[in-house]
């Protein structure tokens, strides 16, 4: 039997799942620190695989981004209603990317 290595992030059901499907699963509970940082490895990861997403799979990887920024938030003590309360207010106050402006230079005193 062919065993796998991956020690990543992976969502809360897939160990379940994959004894569903016969397949021996080693996991951990992480805490602190580790914890931490393999959100932020899962990020990048999700930030990756966003990037290079064809038009089938984009909505899947956003969604997927979406949820690791969430438990991100959950775990340094912000809800999730919080980000979108967040999100709305700085969109309200200096709008969102619709408009697509690039900023190209801006010249003043004391900049």
């Amino acid at each position: 039997m062919e065993k796998k290595e991956y020690n990543k992030l992976v969502r809360d059901y897939f160990p379940e799942l994959m004894k569903e499907k016969g397949k021996n699963v080693e996991f951990e509970i992480l805490g602190g620190s580790q914890y931490s940082e393999k959100l932020m490895e899962k990020f990048n990861e999700e930030v990756e695989k966003f990037r290079n997403a064809g038009t089938d799979r984009l909505l899947s990887e956003i969604v997927d981004l979406l949820e690791v920024v969430y438990a991100i938030a959950e775990h340094r003590g912000i809800t999730e209603s919080e980000v979108e309360f967040m999100r709305q207010l700085k969109k309200t106050r200096s709008g969102g990317f619709r408009k697509k402006i690039m900023l190209k230079t801006i010249e003043g005193k004391s900049m």
